[in-house]
């Protein structure tokens, strides 16, 4: 992923999400599906807000790539193209397409950790 110099800063000054002060912080509320500046959402009213990253661009147009990649602050897969957080990882699994997100953290692990190869 081709992160601007922005993101690159924001990415070194930060070492995790909560470290990032709460008067610069972005919530992602999935209820109403808007980025808010606090919590709750003062749009819905929902508590339970995730801490948006600030490498999140939340606009990914694409529908289907085949690789994917790992945001440098908050560890979640991205797209290797535009960098969105906003996307849902799957595997074959003996045999069958599985969403990777219900997995335990040793398992999505290996996952990251796995050799990837294309046969030309």
């Amino acid at each position: 992923m081709d992160w601007s110099t922005e993101q690159r800063t924001t990415a070194e000054k930060y070492k995790k999400l909560e470290d990032i002060p709460e008067s610069e912080r972005k919530y992602k509320c999935h209820t109403c599906h808007l980025i808010v500046d606090q919590n709750p959402c003062p749009n819905c009213g929902e508590t339970k807000l995730e801490i948006m990253c600030p490498l999140d661009n939340c606009h990914c147009s694409h529908e289907m790539i085949s690789g994917i990649e790992y945001c440098p602050l908050c560890g979640k897969p991205v797209c290797p193209e535009c960098g969105s957080h906003d996307v849902v990882q799957i595997s074959r699994v003996t045999g069958y397409l599985q969403d990777v997100s219900g997995w335990n953290s040793g398992k999505q692990q290996e996952l990251k950790d796995r050799m990837r190869y294309s046969v030309a």
